[in-house]
């Protein structure tokens, strides 16, 4: 019988115990116990595995039961190294996950984080027993375990227990904080930022900051968020992103890794199609698998190709910043998805502030956060250039949602299947009509910049036509005959009429009439019928979208069918 999948498992023990698939991260903890940094930052995107690295990195170093959780680690890579004996069971742990310290308001969210530090010294009230803590200080450690501790006695919680752990076993402490960056998230989104921010930079500056009594401190988060001196003074930590190449092969699954489950699993056959949809991070110079869809898509009985990661949480701030940003970066966002790559400099320290004012930062979030690859391309100026694409088929589909429920959120969604049915149909006038409606709804003043109008309408119609899939292919940018023509609507039946849209805005003193005229004889010179002729495509009609500010003309041109055959 085949090991079960650890789906909804992050606890290194229990997975190990109970002989689920687990994939050997064991020489995380290697890279950990020689980094000569007191203080590691792990950033990678969520859904990566950094709770269940994190949960072994605790079973291992933990002094705690240390020849029960020896045992855990039987068969694994780490035993094969002096590590391992150097390492195992030496030190007193303090471990904090915050993956699950979300709320709509700082009052909730405290609370919870609360309850987490008091949870993490209640397991510790030996302590209480040792004699070692003066009336003060037992009294604090008891406010704290029961939930009645005031803020400052919270904020120096970590500090102070990673004291009285050292005092107790006369050796340094190990804080481990898994997802620290959670509720810093959390607060962006529900507008309670400055005090999350103040909050978090006094708890974790306390704990980490030129805290004697600790041996190291390893965090993990989506982000480095530094720009608000979260981390200002903490005696330089090591901060190992996805663009470095240290720690590249412990998160996600590398093609070796996604081989071994394709075999043990009898499905090896389909890795072209795993990669096509859940393939395409870079790590370094690792090329990484997203496991969390992996397992997923193991798992399931009918082995469909479905999004899985992408649905694991909220995209709302993806959204909105896709919403709330630059007509520029939108359109940016369109070539992407269209196939195309974009060539950025990227900044890791992160600033939710500046998200949707700065594109640098835009970009930069969204590779970070595992919704854009980056491949390193050169080092020019001073600056790292990448090349920014669209990972997989699964976030693709992400980005198609997003933008098609704004479009049907910006306007009256009757006028938008209204808008689709009249193209279908080719009443060219009513169709003409409608996207006059909804750009004058839609489109605000500085959508329409002149440097770059017809990228922008090409955007919104796209953004229109997603509705379409999967009964008709949309594409657009790509080469017929002799150029590339704007949009093009393929119906799955060849009998149905396919579509082609040249895109024109008027130029300064241009008439629509002579640039509707100028887009038809475009298509009609550059042939752009010709690919799809070669499918089996006779009945083709020819559209010019002509654009000047938010009026826009549609006019048909000769069409091409079977009469001329």
């Amino acid at each position: 019988m085949k090991k079960t999948t650890p789906i909804g498992t992050s606890d290194f023990k229990d997975i190990i115990n109970e002989n689920l698939l687990y994939i050997d991260k064991s020489l995380l903890i290697k890279e950990i116990a020689e980094d000569t940094s007191r203080i590691i930052l792990l950033p990678r995107p969520r859904r990566f595995g950094k709770t269940l690295n994190m949960s072994m990195l605790r079973y291992f170093f933990d002094l705690n039961n240390a020849k029960e959780n020896r045992k855990l680690f039987e068969g694994l890579k780490i035993t094969n190294d002096a590590v391992f004996d150097l390492y195992q069971g030496k030190f007193p742990v303090i471990s904090i996950s915050f993956k699950d310290a979300k709320s709509n308001c700082f009052e909730d969210i405290y609370a919870k984080i609360c309850r987490l530090i008091g949870a993490e010294f209640a397991k510790h009230r030996y302590i209480l027993d040792a004699q070692l803590l003066d009336e003060t200080n037992q009294e604090e450690f008891r406010a704290i375990a029961s939930y009645k501790a005031n803020r400052m006695q919270i904020e120096d919680s970590l500090l102070k227990l990673s004291e009285y752990l050292s005092a107790y076993y006369k050796q340094k402490t190990i804080i481990l904080i898994d997802e620290y960056d959670t509720p810093i998230h959390s607060a962006f989104t529900n507008k309670y930022y400055t005090e999350m921010i103040d909050f978090m930079r006094s708890l974790l500056g306390a704990a980490l900051k030129d805290n004697v009594h600790l041996q190291k401190g390893v965090l993990t988060g989506t982000l480095r968020i530094s720009k608000e001196s979260i981390f200002t003074g903490f005696n330089n930590p090591s901060v190992y992103t996805i663009l470095n190449s240290e720690f590249s092969q412990c998160f996600g699954f590398t093609p070796e890794e996604l081989r071994e489950i394709l075999v043990y699993y009898e499905i090896e056959h389909l890795e072209p199609e795993i990669k096509n949809w859940y393939n395409g991070y870079i790590f370094g110079s690792q090329e990484i698998y997203n496991p969390w869809s992996i397992l997923k898509f193991v798992a399931s009985k009918d082995k469909r190709f479905i999004a899985h990661w992408v649905n694991t949480s909220s995209n709302d701030l993806i959204k909105e910043l896709i919403i709330d940003s630059p007509a520029s970066v939108r359109s940016e966002l369109m070539d992407l998805m269209k196939g195309s790559a974009l060539v950025k400099t990227l900044n890791e320290n992160i600033s939710f502030p500046e998200l949707k004012h700065s594109s640098e930062t835009i970009f930069s979030f969204l590779v970070f956060s595992g919704y854009l690859k980056a491949k390193l391309l050169k080092f020019e100026q001073s600056d790292y250039w990448y090349e920014l694409t669209i990972p997989n088929q699964e976030v693709v589909k992400m980005f198609e949602t997003i933008i098609m429920n704004w479009f049907q959120d910006s306007f009256q969604p009757s006028h938008s299947d209204m808008l689709i049915q009249a193209l279908l149909e080719l009443d060219i006038e009513l169709f003409e009509e409608l996207l006059n409606r909804c750009i004058v709804q839609t489109l605000s003043c500085y959508d329409v910049e002149k440097r770059e109008v017809e990228r922008v309408y090409q955007a919104f119609i796209l953004g229109l036509l997603v509705a379409l899939s999967p009964r008709y292919e949309v594409t657009s940018n790509k080469e017929s005959g002799y150029g590339r023509y704007d949009i093009c609507i393929i119906p799955s039946n060849s009998n149905k009429p396919a579509i082609i849209m040249e895109l024109k805005s008027l130029r300064l003193k241009e008439t629509a009439k002579k640039a509707i005229a100028s887009a038809l004889q475009q298509i009609e010179d550059k042939q752009y019928e010709t690919a799809i002729r070669q499918r089996g495509y006779l009945d083709i009609v020819k559209l010019a979208v002509v654009f000047d500010g938010k009026r826009v003309w549609v006019k048909e041109g000769k069409k091409t069918n079977r009469d001329h055959e």
